[in-house]
């Protein structure tokens, strides 16, 4: 489907019109424009001419049946993954690409090992979301959470990111709270500053990785651009202008980042911060390793120790490469 050439037709409309099409299409999940029965005739007969409902996308389905990969391909060739997680709760989340490829080059990620191509265009973002929005009202449920963790870094494209994300957060669309999306940064300083400015209740979340500077850049090279002390001080500012608790994500391998020692100095650099650690045992396989579980809950033990609230992910969709920074485009 293509629906930027949707928008590209309905922006000459008047703006009640524009809304009525993406009730239509973001709320109600039609599967014909004859059944937007609020448009004019010839209007529905004009959209079903050029721009029929349909989604050109590979599903790929876990072994336990609640996870599920899309395959995108762009109109360039270009192919983008996105991943959707259903969890014994009721919550059904998407996790979606803002970009093809990734130019952060975090070692832990095959994401950033397969290259960089482009940003994505607001909608193509929002199309991910569609697809899987489609794909659940065909099962009687709705997308309740949104995370920009898929492939690329979501403040290289910032404004396509926030462009989507006011149109998953309009009342008249998708209606998805806020409070319900998660922008995912390996530390664009810039970017969390101006999220801070934006008057959005969306949740924050840092890929921080290792406690030192000297670590971080051998894992990430983003890191000798944007040093952990230049992050910190982001965050707190953004947490200060905010008042909202923001998530470090913290991918462990074996041997490298889960000492007990850097959990110490994990726990001194995030201490007193209205934040909590997300642990995340790597999914990838090679040299790097996750660590034994002993060790994982170990690390967790001490940062509990010293009052830093933490969680553990645990790596939905492995068995579909379809988990924290398993997502690549084009052949495998």
């Amino acid at each position: 489907m293509n629906i930027e050439r949707l928008f590209e037709i309905i922006k000459k409309e008047k703006q009640f019109r524009k809304k009525q099409v993406e009730t239509a299409l973001f709320r109600d999940n039609i599967s014909s424009w004859q059944s937007a029965t609020a448009l004019p005739l010839a209007f529905r007969d004009k959209l079903e001419e050029s721009i029929p409902i349909h989604f050109d996308f590979d599903l790929i389905t876990s072994i336990q049946g609640s996870n599920f990969k899309s395959v995108l391909q762009l109109g360039d060739g270009l192919q983008i993954e996105t991943v959707l997680l259903r969890h014994k709760d009721g919550r059904n989340s998407v996790c979606v690409s803002s970009q093809a490829g990734c130019p952060m080059g975090c070692v832990f990620c095959r994401t950033a090992r397969a290259g960089f191509m482009r940003n994505l265009s607001a909608y193509e973002i929002v199309l991910q979301v569609l697809f899987f929005s489609y794909f659940l009202k065909s099962k009687d449920a709705r997308i309740t959470n949104i995370v920009f963790m898929g492939m690329g870094e979501p403040f290289l494209n910032y404004d396509n990111v926030l462009g989507s994300i006011r149109i998953f957060n309009d009342r008249e669309g998708f209606n998805i709270g806020a409070r319900k999306i998660s922008v995912s940064t390996c530390g664009i300083t810039e970017g969390i500053e101006k999220l801070g400015e934006e008057q959005l209740q969306v949740n924050l979340a840092i890929s921080l990785n290792a406690p030192d500077d000297e670590l971080r850049s051998k894992l990430m090279p983003a890191n000798r651009k944007y040093p952990v002390s230049k992050i910190i001080g982001s965050v707190k500012r953004y947490i200060q202008a905010t008042n909202r608790r923001v998530m470090f994500e913290y991918v462990l391998l074996d041997g490298i980042n889960d000492s007990p020692q850097q959990a110490v100095k994990l726990a001194g650099l995030l201490g007193g911060m209205l934040c909590f650690v997300n642990l995340i045992p790597y999914n990838g396989s090679g040299e790097l390793k996750p660590p034994p579980d002993k060790k994982i809950r170990e690390f967790k033990r001490i940062l509990e120790l010293h009052h830093i609230q933490v969680t553990r992910r645990f790596g939905f969709g492995r068995d579909i490469d379809a988990a924290c920074g398993q997502l690549v485009y084009g052949d495998k």
